[in-house]
Order: structure tokens, then C-alpha cells, then sequence
């Protein structure tokens, strides 16, 4: 299968899975039973490994942090977006929610999620307290699923690159709202502002 093939290709796969995840919210809301089904529609597709080839989705050169995010499609007004995560081994964020529903699936590379409990009742806007309640590994046949007041920071081990679905209920640039936890000081910050870097490319 050539280049163009596999875009073809991926394009209508993506396209068929977020009509069956925008039937699925449609149906059964934002719950964790909805979120559920989503990541087993998403795993169908990370399964494909040949339509999202490395050297069309890689990570940042030379081993470098960070990582590219590449948007794989989006919806009107913003909504269902998708996209592919590419970063290196060693990568970490900080502590975050995501003010959306997110679902994250493995297509090739380990990241270790650590989620995390609030102790405190949430009233002071710049100051936290807060524990890991438990940590997933998202690799290939594997995924999490985040509510939209959940807090999980990501931690890409092993020794490969990491490929990643990642899926919002809304895109990404427009979490203006989103906040940064720091486990260690409490402070709270936004994330989007402060720490997210902008989207590497657009799958057209």
C-alpha cells in the first residue's frame, strides 16, 4: 500500500470511528460507561498500526522532550477531536485535568498514567492537595478514560517512541480553562497557557 493509500485509507477509518464515538456520547452521555465504549472503538483502530506509519507521525528530533501532536480530524463546533501523539521516551507532564472527556490509546510505546485524587475540598482556585490513586499503563491494547474533572499526568518509559490516540470531547486549543496541579508545591496553574505546545500538523 502506497502513501496516498494509506491516507485514504486512514482518513476513512478515523472518519467511521468518530461517527460511531459521536453516536456513542449521543446515546449514553458523558458517563463512564460511555467513555468505556469509546476507548473500545478507539483500540479497533490503534490496532491498524499500518495507517499511522512513524515516519509520517513522528516525535520530536534527536530525542528531544516535548512532543507533536498531530490532528487527525475534528468535528463542527470544535467537537470529537482526535489526534495522534507522538513523543520520545523520558517525557513527563505535569499533573493535569481536562475540562472535556479524554480517551487515550496505545498504537506503538509505553506511558504510564498517573491518576490523581484531590484531599482537599477544591475552594482555593491557586492551591492544591492531592495523591496518586492509581496508575495505568496505555500501551498497544490498552487505554484510559479520563471525565472531565479527572487528574492524570502521563510518563512515556521503555525504550520506544510512543503513538498514541488521544480523544476529546472538544478540541484541545479551546481548554482555555484547563488547569496544571503540582503535586509537590500545590500551586495550580492553566495549562493551555503555560505548558501546551501548539498542534505539529493537520492530517489533510
Amino acid at each position: 500500500m502506497n502513501q496516498m493509500d494509506v491516507k485514504a485509507a486512514r482518513s476513512a477509518a478515523v472518519a467511521a470511528t468518530v461517527a460511531r464515538i459521536r453516536d456513542i456520547e449521543g446515546r449514553m452521555g458523558v458517563t463512564r460507561p460511555a467513555l468505556e465504549a469509546i476507548r473500545e472503538e478507539l483500540l479497533a483502530l490503534a490496532a491498524q498500526e499500518h495507517l499511522f506509519p512513524s515516519n509520517e507521525f513522528p516525535p520530536p528530533p534527536n530525542g528531544e522532550k516535548g512532543s507533536n501532536r498531530y490532528l487527525l480530524r475534528e468535528e463542527d463546533n470544535n467537537r470529537f477531536a482526535l489526534y495522534l501523539n507522538a513523543l520520545n521516551p523520558g517525557n513527563e507532564t505535569k499533573p493535569h485535568d481536562h475540562t472535556t472527556w479524554a480517551v487515550v490509546v496505545a498504537v506503538d510505546g509505553q506511558e504510564l498514567n498517573k491518576v490523581y485524587e484531590r484531599l482537599d475540598d477544591g475552594s482555593d482556585p491557586e492551591r492544591c492537595e492531592m495523591r496518586v490513586k492509581e496508575e495505568v499503563m496505555v500501551e498497544p491494547g490498552s487505554g484510559i478514560c479520563l471525565m472531565p474533572e479527572d487528574i492524570h499526568s502521563i510518563h512515556t518509559t521503555g525504550t520506544r517512541p510512543t503513538r498514541h490516540l488521544h480523544m476529546y470531547g472538544l478540541a484541545l486549543e479551546k481548554l482555555d480553562g484547563r488547569r496544571a496541579f503540582d503535586d509537590k508545591t500545590g500551586q495550580v496553574s492553566y495549562y493551555n497557557k503555560n505548558f501546551m505546545k501548539p498542534t505539529a500538523g493537520t492530517d489533510k
